[in-house]
């Protein structure tokens, strides 16, 4: 008597055998390597020349938290908050004034942000610092009276300068905001009752804020790092106080690098707050909000919990 040991009947049938698994082999990509090893040549040859060269690296932690160094990055810091204040409050109205049904006040918006985007920062820096030219003497009435040249203080320049270019920027970055909200949301608004201010600061700003935080916050790392150009008109930002150190000390080009070390922390706490508000207010738009550089080094660190009964 024969036997199938194929047989499929019976309470001792065997089942038939599966297809044979398939063995995955991994692409190769030698170009990767290659990129990675030149990468790293050339940066280590980058680092060997800096490191072989006359710079007395010495002087920078030696510098480093000097009192007239920390006086550059409170001017620094303070001067960047003010100018984006100007910036944000200009850039919210000269936005409005374009978007205005007004041919007047539209053609004004459109003249300024035309003018003070087509001219440079440091331009705009001296001609308000030599504007004692046109203008002798500032007079306000019973308020205030001086001359220009005292009036116009190292200060008030850079504010004037960073501020108002800025604000033309801030302009056009508020008006693709307010133009991404849907038209439907204003004529509901309008059919509600509401006034024109109002559905613009109930409705329309915090819906438009999701597109105007991200260029926002490149405008704010911007400004920080342009306002280095104040030390033209005598401001006592960071550049200057460590342009004036290095001149004093004979160590120019080491006082450079110490105050882009600054530049470096300074933007880089700026970058990480930046991902935090746009975060805040992608919350609306996204189902899944991306993980925190914290919860990132945590789910490296800490290993993954696994519910109860469940094995690996």
């Amino acid at each position: 008597m024969t036997v199938d040991v194929n047989k499929t009947d019976g309470p001792d049938a065997t089942p038939p055998a599966g297809p044979e698994a398939i063995k995955a082999i991994p692409v190769r990509h030698p170009g990767r390597y290659v990129s990675a090893i030149v990468a790293l040549a050339l940066l280590g040859s980058v680092v060997y020349a800096f490191a072989q060269g006359n710079i007395n690296w010495g002087a920078i932690p030696d510098y480093f938290f000097d009192d007239r160094i920390m006086h550059g990055v409170w001017n620094t810091l303070l001067l960047t908050v003010l100018s984006m204040v100007i910036g944000i409050a200009g850039g919210i109205l000269l936005a409005v004034m374009r978007l205005s049904k007004n041919p007047v006040t539209s053609s004004i918006s459109w003249f300024y942000i035309w003018f003070f985007r087509g001219t440079p920062v440091l331009v705009q820096l001296f001609v308000w610092f030599n504007l004692g030219l046109v203008f002798e003497y500032i007079n306000l009435g019973p308020i205030y009276k001086d001359y220009w040249s005292s009036f116009m203080t190292p200060l008030l320049t850079a504010l004037l300068g960073l501020g108002l270019n800025e604000a033309a920027y801030m302009a056009e970055i508020c008006r693709a905001g307010l133009l991404s909200v849907d038209e439907g949301q204003t004529e509901a608004s309008h059919a509600l009752g509401m006034s024109h201010t109002k559905t613009l600061r109930r409705i329309v700003i915090p819906q438009a804020m999701r597109v105007i935080v991200p260029p926002t916050g490149n405008e704010v790392i911007n400004m920080l790092k342009t306002t280095s150009l104040v030390s033209a008109v005598q401001f006592a930002d960071l550049f200057k106080e460590a342009q004036d150190i290095g001149q004093n000390a004979g160590s120019t080009v080491e006082m450079y690098f110490l105050a882009a070390a600054w530049y470096l922390i300074m933007t880089s706490i700026l970058s990480v707050g930046q991902y935090y508000v746009e975060r805040y207010y992608a919350r609306g738009s996204s189902r899944t909000l991306p993980p925190t550089p914290l919860q990132r080094l945590r789910s490296l660190v800490l290993p993954t919990r696994r519910p109860k009964g469940v094995t690996a």
